[in-house]
């Protein structure tokens, strides 16, 4: 697989690996011996720990006994979450998983819960950027996972209402029969090559990822975490060279020359290519650029009223195994718990040697720096591409 990551501090092999040797079976805990009485669903919903379900076989209990499990905003390709999605249905047979509007956004998450809270549809979890994470607080449940000590006490709210799950770098992907040479700075997207061909995943002010494309546009234009407009400044200008897409781009839309170029998270960018098999794209290539790399950590929460709050906290105990981090490694997203799988030998190394240590330095928006930037973005990202 070739795959260009142009930086300065070398952040090599960010790949995603096709087959990656983390057994999902299933065990025992799928097949729980524990009493069939669970606890009722009002101690459940106030559940902080699997100790409030007499551990962990209690827990598989009740989740059981509820049989389903409401995700959202949860692509196939994106993190691996195909493969997540089905091991859990493996390891937990007696619970299904209902997966609604897998290209929405965080905001879409928080409009859903809210909608539909009180039926048997609303999310049970979510998985959400920062900045609307913040502004809803409200809407999370606290509840710590087994292994809360693996992860780092920066990466997480101290009461449990979130917790950081993986993080990408923004990047640019792009079709090279449609672009024959690799972009090196983000100015290069301004020039007649690329007309029409430009595209983010999404509206800036709803969408976390689409976001990042104007945060990774004002590091590259002298602006900083405290100061996004110059992102801002730069897509006006994409939109006035006729090079910026309005099109919400999917690997179909890429497979059609809709949108032949794309901003978007690293994991998302290599899915999309060669590394993807059968549904990626042979010509599709990958471009950190040289520079200050962006991250940002997606958060993990619950619902404080999930339909299904048993299978909820379920669901987090499954996103923080091993099993399912070294999932999230091996499609190039690095995972939160990194660190203390390496120490404690859980990591997949062969993973890791493959896709490579995350860089020590990049930039994240910190969640009042997020909330500041949203603040920017609703005041000035419609006028600055209409």
């Amino acid at each position: 697989m070739e795959v260009h990551l142009i930086t300065k501090r070398h952040v090599a092999g960010i790949a995603l690996v096709a087959a990656v040797a983390v057994s999902l079976a299933a065990c025992s805990s799928g097949t729980s011996n524990a009493s069939s009485t669970t606890i009722s669903k009002a101690k459940a919903e106030t559940a902080t720990s699997a100790a409030a379900f007499g551990g962990m076989a209690g827990l598989v209990a009740a989740a059981n006994a509820e049989g389903q499990l409401n995700v959202i905003t949860l692509p196939p390709s994106w993190a691996n979450y195909g493969k997540i999605i089905a091991g859990f249905e493996k390891k937990y047979p007696k619970i299904k998983i209902n997966s609604a509007n897998p290209n929405g956004s965080s905001a879409d998450e928080v409009s859903a819960a809210t909608s539909l809270k009180g039926q048997s549809t609303a999310p049970d979890v979510f998985d959400i950027g920062t900045a609307v994470l913040d502004q809803n607080l409200n809407l999370m449940a606290p509840y710590k996972v087994a292994n809360w000590a693996d992860i780092p006490a920066d990466f997480k709210d101290a009461s449990g209402k979130w917790y950081y799950d993986y993080t990408g770098l923004m990047s640019i992907g792009y079709d090279s029969t449609k672009i024959t040479t690799a972009p090196t700075s983000i100015t290069d997207l301004l020039g007649p090559a690329y007309k029409n061909k430009v595209a983010i995943k999404g509206d800036p002010t709803q969408a976390n990822e689409a976001a990042s494309a104007v945060y990774l546009a004002a590091l590259e234009n002298g602006g900083s975490a405290d100061n996004i407009q110059p992102g801002v400044d730069f897509f006006k200008k994409l939109k006035a060279a006729g090079n910026f897409v309005g099109v919400l781009p999917s690997q179909a839309t890429v497979n059609s020359g809709e949108t032949p170029v794309v901003l978007q998270w690293s994991y998302n960018n290599l899915a999309w290519g060669p590394a993807g098999g059968s549904a990626g794209n042979a010509n599709w290539k990958t471009v950190v650029l040289p520079g200050t790399a962006l991250g940002s950590y997606y958060n993990q929460a619950i619902n404080v009223d999930a339909p299904d709050p048993a299978a909820a906290r379920l669901w987090e105990e499954y996103i923080y195994s091993p099993e399912v981090q070294n999932l999230y490694l091996a499609s190039g997203a690095y995972p939160a718990t990194l660190a203390a799988m390496e120490k404690n030998g859980t990591v997949d190394k062969s993973v890791l040697s493959t896709v490579g240590a995350p860089p020590s330095n990049f930039v994240q928006l910190t969640a009042a720096q997020a909330t500041a930037a949203a603040t920017v973005l609703t005041a000035n990202w419609k006028n600055a591409i209409k």
